[in-house]
C-alpha cells in the first residue's frame, strides 16, 4: 500500500507607504485616476479589422478620457468612424465601416482625468501591418561547380511585422536541412559545399505573413552543377560573417544571437567559445546545427568577445564578435501610489537604471515640473519628490519619465490627501476551517489615513500576535504556519490610527485531517475467487467524509459483482478484467487522502496440490545465483535465480546497492521489479565500486537478502550536478560566509572531489574572485558592510567540472546602524495609549536590512504621591520601514521617558533625543481586599483597602446593592462615600433575603473596574426560598391543575350516579320476558347500571360510540300512557313504563335505555 496525503534595499526611500502595494482604498473614498490598461508601446494591427486601442482606468469620481494623436489633442467626435468604447476610454476605429486603417497610423496618447488629478498612458505608436508582393523577377539558373560553397538570396519585401521565412521546391517539397545546407537568419540559404544531387530540385523562397497567415512565393532557383572527377579538399572559410572580426550590440533581456555559416571541403564544423570565460551553460542554446549560438535574456555580464571556429581535417578558422551589451530603461524603485493625511510628509522615489543611465523627468498631471520655479506643496530632489505638511486639495497625479537611446519608461503615481478613520474592509466574522498542521491565512483588509496600526489578538485577550508561529503581513493578512489544536478560537484583528479604531473577527476552527489508516494491499487472486480491499479512514466527524474507488486512475463503477462497505470493496468471483491498480480515495470538503494497492489474477490450477486446502505459506526464500552481464561505463545488467515462492506467489524483487568508498557497509534501493522478471537493467554512477543484492517480495513481506554479487567498479567522469541551498551571509561585519550543501557520494563522479567558489561584488562588472575548497564553507574577510555580492559554486574531481553554474546573491555582514530616527513627534491618545510618528533614517546609515524601528520607554514616577513605581524598560516594535506607530497598555496619571532606535539584523543603532510625555488621569483598578460580614440580620458590614492602580486622584468610591431572592431582585441602591472612607454599614430592609454588593473606586475620568459579591443563603431561609421557587415553577402549576381536573371529573361522576335512583322494580310491568342475557338481581329488580357500558341486544354502535335503533323511532314518550315522560327532582324516571304494540307482537322492542339521556350521560362519564 501505498498512502499519499494531499490536502507574501528599495522600499526604505518610501516615506509613508510600505503598506501602500498591500493597502486598497476603499471605493466610497475619493482617489485620482489610476491607468488599468493601456495597448503596447508598438501595436501593430491588422489591416482587415476594427483597430481598439485601449485605455482604462479608475478613479472616483470616474474619469472622462481624452486623447492626442503625434503630439495635439485628437478630437474624437469629428470623426463618424471613431468613437469610445462603452465606460472606457479606448477607441474603436470602425474598419468594417469603410475606414482606411493607413489614415490612423500615428503616435497615440491617453489622458484620464478626473478632479483630483490626471493619469497618462504610454506613447502608442500605431502602425499597419503590410505584406507587399514579391516583385516579379526573372532568374537564370545558378552555375556553380561541385563543391563550391553558394548562397541563394531570398531578400524579401519589407512587411511589418517580418515575414516567417523558409525555403521549398516549387512543388511545395520542404528543402531538407542540414550541416551542410542551412538557412541563415536574414533567411538566404546557405550551402557550405554543393554536391551534384543539389541540381535535383529547384529552390524557392516562401514568407507567411504574420496576421493574414497568406505566403507569397517567390521564383524559384535552377541549379547546374558542374561536376569534375574529383572534388578538392579545402580549408574552411566563412560565409557569414565576413572577415575576422564584428561588433554586435544587444539589449539587455533580449535574446543574443550570434550566427557563423562556413564552406569548406568536407563540411565544416563549428564551435563557440567566450574569451576569458565559460559559456552560460545554464540559459544558452545552440541552433542551427551549431552555427547559431542563442543566449536568453542577455544581462550585462554576457559582455565580451564571443569566437567562433570553423574546422574540418584540411585546418580551421576563427571569426571574433565583439558583443556590447545596453540597457534600455528598467526600474530599480518605481514610484508607488502615496496616500497621506494632512499635516503628514512622504515622499515619491523614482529610481531607474540603464546604459547609458537613464535621466529622469517629473510631470504633474501630465505637465513637465519646472525645477526652476518652486513650488509650495513639494520639492523635486532629482529621482525624488519630497511632500511636507501637505494639505487637503494637494491630490494630485504625478508621471515619472525615464529615458535614454534605448527607450523610455513611463510611470503614474497619485498622492492622496485624506482624513479617515481606521476602518476594516472584509466580510465580517468569517468561519476559516482548516486541516490541522497545515498553513492557513486569516484575512483583515484595512484602510484608514493615517495608515492604521494593526493588531491581531486571540480570543481578546493577550499579547499581540506577531512572531513564532505567527506573522502578520503588511495587508493585515495573519499566516499562521502551522495550524495546532491549540489555535482553534476566535481571532480579533484591531486597525488603530489617531483617529479611531476598528475590528473585525475571524473564527477559525482546527479540523483532524483525513487519513487512511488501513488501506488496501497488493495481492494476487485465483480467478472465481472473492476479494477484500480495505479501505478504512479516520478523518473529522464535522466533515462530511466520501469514499470512492479507482481503477487505473479511472473512477470504478460498483457492478452487481461488487460491494462497497463503509471501509472495504469486495469483489465476488473476480476474471481477468479486475486486474489492475486499485485506489481508494477519501476526501472531504477540505482535504483528501488516497492510497493504492495492486490486483493480480492468476488462473485456476488443476493440479493437486492447487487443491490442497491446508498449504504452509511464508515469506520467500532469497534469490541466488547473482550475475553481473552487459558491462558498460553507466549500466550492468544484474541476473538471478529466485528463491522458493513458498506457496505465496512472488510480487517483486528490490534491487539494493553499497559502496565502499564513503559509506561502506550501508545498502541503498537502486531498483525494483516485477516478480516475473529476474533481470534488471541497472542505471549507474560513475566512479563508484558497486556490490549488489536482491530480496524477493509476496504478500507476508520479503526475503533475507540474497548473496552479495561481485563488486563493479565505474570509471570516473566529471560532476554532472552543482552543490544546492547556496547561501552568502555575514556573520561578522567584515566578512560573508558562503555555505551549500556538498554532492553525495552517488553524485562525485571521481576522486578529489572540490568546490570552485566564486564571488564578486554585484552591480560593479569587477572580475571574479575564486577559491578551491573540499569543505562546504568559505568565509569571505575585508568585505564593506552588507554588500550584495553574486556567488557561484561549483563541483570539480580529477576528471573534470560540472556544468557552469547558476549565480546566487548574497550579503556581507551587517554593523549596527550609524543614525536614529529623528523629528520624534509624540501625542497623547488616551490614558493608556501615545501615537508616535518620526522620520525616518538615511538608507546608507542602516548598514544592513532594516527590520524594525524599536521605542524603549518606561514608567518614570506617578504624579500621585507616594506610589512607588517600576523603572523596568519596556519596547514596542514597529516591523518594516514605517513611520509611525502606537504604543499602548500604558499606566494613567504617569511620567514617562522615551527613545527610539533603528533595528537591523546585527541589532540596534544609536538612541534618539530622549521624549518625555505624561499620561492624563484615567479609571481607577478594582479596590482591594473588599470583606463583608454580617453580624445579625439587620446589618451587612463593608471594609475594603483603596485600589493598587488608583490611575489618578480618588474622588470616592461607589457602592451599589440590592436584595435578591431566588430570580427577582429588589430595586437597587447606591451610595456614593468619599475617598478617604474604607468603611461602610448597610442596614437591611429585608432580612430574609440575600444581597448583592458591588463596590468601584472612581476618579475624574469616571468609574473603575467593579468587583462584585453575594451574600450567604442561610440555612433557615432555604425552606422559605425553595417553597418560593416551587410555587414558581411551571412544573409545579401544571400538577396543581392536573389535580383540581381530576377532582371536578370526579364530582360530575358522582353526581350522575345519584341522580340514576340505583334499581327499579319493573318486572311485573314488562309484558315481553326477558332474555336470559338480562342482567337481574336477586330480588327481581333490572340494575340500569349497564356496568360494562355495553348496548343492549339487537341495537348497533356508531362510530362515535352512541347506539343507533335498527328499525324503531320511538321517543321515551311513546312508552307513555298519552302523557309526556317526566322525572323526579332527583333526575328518576316516575312515568309508567308501558310496551307500546306494533302489528307483530312477538317481535322484541327496544329498551328505553339505549335513548335515555341520563345514560347518554353516563355512557360519556
Amino acid at each position: 500500500m501505498k498512502s499519499h496525503p494531499l490536502g507574501l534595499g528599495i522600499s526604505f526611500i518610501l516615506f509613508h507607504l510600505h503598506l501602500v502595494c498591500a493597502i486598497k482604498v476603499p471605493q466610497d473614498l475619493y482617489q485620482p485616476p489610476t491607468i488599468t490598461k493601456e495597448s503596447e508601446k508598438n501595436y501593430i494591427v491588422d489591416p482587415r479589422d476594427n483597430i481598439v486601442i485601449a485605455c482604462e482606468a479608475t478613479g472616483n469620481p470616474y474619469p472622462t478620457f481624452l486623447w492626442t494623436r503625434n503630439g495635439k489633442f485628437y478630437n474624437v467626435a469629428k470623426d463618424p468612424k471613431v468613437t469610445f468604447r462603452r465606460r472606457t476610454g479606448s477607441l474603436v476605429i470602425d474598419i468594417y465601416g469603410g475606414g482606411r486603417p493607413e489614415d490612423y497610423e500615428g503616435e497615440y496618447q491617453c489622458f484620464a482625468r478626473n478632479r483630483h488629478g490626471t493619469a497618462l498612458s504610454n506613447k502608442i505608436l500605431l502602425q499597419v501591418s503590410r505584406s507587399p508582393l514579391w516583385p516579379k523577377e526573372n532568374l537564370d539558373p545558378v552555375v556553380v561547380n561541385e563543391g563550391a560553397s553558394l548562397i541563394l538570396q531570398c531578400n524579401p519585401p519589407p512587411s511589418l511585422p517580418p515575414p516567417v521565412i523558409f525555403w521549398m521546391s516549387s512543388s511545395m517539397e520542404p528543402i531538407v536541412q542540414n550541416r551542410r545546407v542551412s538557412q541563415g537568419l536574414n533567411g538566404d540559404l546557405y550551402f557550405s559545399n554543393v554536391l551534384r544531387e543539389d541540381a535535383q530540385t529547384d529552390y524557392s523562397c516562401n514568407a507567411r505573413s504574420h496576421f493574414t497567415h497568406t505566403i507569397q512565393q517567390k521564383n524559384a532557383y535552377t541549379l547546374k552543377v558542374l561536376t569534375t572527377r574529383g572534388v578538392p579538399e579545402r580549408t574552411p572559410t566563412f560565409l557569414l560573417p565576413t572577415g575576422t572580426s564584428s561588433t554586435k550590440l544587444v539589449l539587455r533581456d533580449e535574446d543574443l544571437l550570434l550566427e557563423c555559416i562556413a564552406s569548406g571541403v568536407p563540411t565544416p564544423e563549428i564551435m563557440w567559445y567566450k574569451k576569458g570565460g565559460e559559456l552560460p551553460s545554464l540559459k544558452l542554446k545552440f541552433e542551427n546545427f551549431n552555427k547559431t549560438l542563442r543566449i536568453s535574456r542577455v544581462s550585462e555580464e554576457d559582455s565580451g568577445e564571443y569566437f567562433c571556429q570553423a574546422s574540418n581535417r584540411m585546418g580551421s578558422i576563427r571569426h571574433t564578435i565583439s558583443v556590447r551589451v545596453k540597457a534600455a530603461p528598467f526600474w530599480l524603485d518605481r514610484p508607488k501610489d502615496l496616500i497621506l493625511a494632512p499635516g503628514e510628509n512622504g515622499r515619491l522615489v523614482c529610481r531607474a537604471n540603464g546604459n547609458p543611465k537613464p535621466t529622469i523627468q517629473w510631470m504633474l498631471n501630465g505637465e513637465p515640473i519646472s525645477v526652476t520655479e518652486p513650488n509650495p506643496n513639494f520639492e523635486v530632489a532629482g529621482d525624488t519628490i519630497i511632500f511636507r505638511e501637505v494639505q487637503s486639495g494637494n491630490s494630485a497625479v504625478f508621471q515619472c519619465n525615464a529615458s535614454n537611446a534605448h527607450g523610455y519608461l513611463l510611470a503614474n503615481a497619485f498622492i492622496n490627501i485624506l482624513d479617515v478613520p481606521s476602518r476594516v474592509l472584509g466580510p465580517r466574522n468569517q468561519l476559516i476551517r482548516v486541516i490541522e498542521y497545515n498553513r492557513t491565512q486569516l484575512d483583515c483588509p484595512f484602510f484608514g489615513s493615517p495608515i492604521p496600526t494593526l493588531r491581531w489578538f486571540k480570543n481578546g485577550q493577550g499579547s499581540n500576535l506577531d512572531g513564532g508561529n505567527y506573522r502578520v503581513h503588511e495587508n493585515g493578512t495573519l499566516e499562521i504556519s502551522v495550524v495546532r489544536k491549540e489555535d482553534q478560537g476566535k481571532y480579533t484583528c484591531v486597525a488603530t490610527n489617531i483617529l479611531g479604531n476598528a475590528e473585525n473577527t475571524v473564527r477559525l476552527e482546527v479540523k483532524e485531517p483525513t487519513r487512511i489508516i488501513k488501506g488496501p494491499e497488493d495481492q494476487i487472486a485465483r480467478r472465481g475467487t472473492s476479494v477484500r480491499l480495505d479501505c478504512r479512514v479516520r478523518s473529522d466527524p464535522t466533515l462530511r467524509l466520501t469514499v470512492i474507488w479507482m481503477k487505473d486512475d479511472s473512477q470504478l463503477y460498483i457492478s452487481s459483482r461488487m460491494k462497497k462497505e463503509d471501509d472495504a470493496l469486495i469483489i465476488f468471483g473476480v476474471a481477468e478484467k479486475d486486474q489492475g491498480a486499485y485506489t481508494c480515495v477519501a476526501k472531504t470538503e477540505l482535504d483528501q487522502d488516497f492510497a493504492k494497492a495492486y490486483l493480480t489474477i492468476q488462473e485456476t490450477s488443476t493440479s493437486p496440490t492447487s487443491r490442497l486446502t491446508s498449504v504452509q505459506r511464508d515469506k520467500p526464500d532469497p534469490p541466488m545465483d547473482l550475475e553481473l552481464t552487459d558491462l558498460a561505463e553507466r549500466s550492468v545488467r544484474l541476473t538471478w535465480t529466485p528463491g522458493d515462492d513458498n506457496n505465496s506467489p512472488i510480487t517483486g524483487f528490490i534491487i539494493q546497492f553499497e559502496e565502499d568508498r564513503f559509506q561502506p557497509g550501508t545498502w541503498y534501493n537502486l531498483a525494483s521489479v516485477p516478480g516475473n522478471v529476474n533481470s534488471a537493467l541497472l542505471r549507474l554512477s560513475p566512479y563508484v565500486n558497486y556490490q549488489f543484492r536482491v530480496l524477493a517480495l509476496n504478500d507476508l513481506g520479503s526475503s533475507m537478502p540474497s548473496p552479495s554479487s561481485e563488486r563493479y567498479q565505474t570509471n570516473g567522469a566529471p560532476p554532472e550536478v552543482n552543490p544546492s541551498e547556496i547561501r552568502g551571509a555575514g556573520t561578522r561585519k567584515d566578512n560573508m560566509e558562503i555555505t551549500w550543501a556538498p554532492l553525495n557520494s552517488t553524485q562525485a563522479y571521481g576522486p578529489n572531489l572540490r568546490y570552485i567558489v566564486k564571488w564578486r561584488q554585484r552591480h560593479t562588472g569587477e572580475p571574479w574572485s575564486n577559491v578551491t575548497v573540499w569543505t562546504n564553507k568559505h568565509v569571505v574577510w575585508n568585505t564593506p558592510v552588507y554588500t550584495p555580492y553574486e556567488i557561484r559554486v561549483q563541483a570539480e574531481n580529477e576528471f573534470g567540472r560540472s556544468p557552469e553554474p547558476g549565480t546566487v546573491i548574497g550579503y556581507s555582514g551587517e554593523d549596527y546602524p550609524k543614525a536614529a530616527p529623528t523629528d520624534i513627534r509624540l501625542r497623547v491618545m488616551n490614558s493608556t495609549a501615545i501615537s508616535l510618528q518620526w522620520t525616518r533614517v538615511a538608507p546608507a546609515s542602516v548598514q544592513g536590512s532594516l527590520v524594525e524601528y524599536r521605542a524603549y520607554y518606561w514608567r518614570e514616577s506617578s504624579l500621585l504621591k507616594g506610589i512607588w513605581v517600576s523603572r523596568k524598560k519596556l519596547q514596542q516594535s514597529f516591523i518594516g520601514d514605517r513611520v509611525r506607530g502606537i504604543v499602548s497598555f500604558l499606566i494613567p496619571y504617569s511620567n514617562y521617558k522615551l527613545y527610539m532606535v533603528a533595528v537591523n539584523g546585527r541589532g540596534d543603532g544609536p538612541k534618539s533625543d530622549l521624549k518625555e510625555f505624561t499620561t492624563p488621569e484615567g479609571v481607577p483598578s478594582q479596590p482591594k481586599n473588599f470583606r463583608f460580614s454580617e453580624p445579625n440580620r439587620e446589618v451587612i458590614f463593608l471594609d475594603w483597602s483603596p485600589p493598587e492602580h488608583p490611575n489618578g486622584n480618588l474622588t470616592g468610591y461607589s457602592v451599589r446593592f440590592q436584595a435578591f431572592n431566588g430570580s427577582r431582585f429588589a430595586r437597587p441602591m447606591v451610595e456614593i462615600l468619599s475617598p478617604n472612607q474604607t468603611k461602610y454599614t448597610i442596614t437591611r430592609t429585608d432580612p430574609i433575603s440575600r444581597y448583592r454588593i458591588s463596590l468601584s473606586a472612581r476618579t475624574q475620568v469616571g468609574g473603575g473596574e467593579i468587583v462584585t459579591v453575594d451574600t450567604p443563603l442561610k440555612q433557615d431561609e432555604a425552606y422559605t426560598k425553595n417553597q418560593v421557587d416551587i410555587a414558581t415553577q411551571g412544573w409545579f402549576i401544571g400538577l396543581m391543575c392536573a389535580v383540581a381536573l381530576l377532582v371536578l371529573i370526579l364530582l360530575i361522576v358522582c353526581f350522575i350516579k345519584r341522580s340514576r335512583g340505583g334499581k327499579y322494580p319493573v318486572r311485573e310491568k314488562k309484558e315481553v320476558a326477558l332474555g336470559p342475557e338480562d342482567q337481574k338481581d336477586d330480588d327481581g329488580s333490572f340494575d340500569y347500571s349497564d356496568e360494562d357500558n355495553k348496548p343492549l341486544q339487537g341495537s348497533q354502535t356508531s362510530i362515535d360510540g352512541t347506539i343507533k335503533q335498527q328499525e324503531s323511532d320511538d321517543s321515551l314518550v311513546d312508552y307513555g300512557e298519552g302523557g309526556e315522560g317526566q322525572f323526579n327532582e332527583d333526575g328518576s324516571f316516575i312515568g309508567q313504563y308501558t310496551v307500546k304494540k306494533d302489528k307483530d307482537e312477538t317481535e322484541g322492542n327496544e329498551s328505553s335505555e339505549a335513548t335515555s339521556p341520563v345514560n347518554a350521560i353516563y355512557s360519556l362519564a
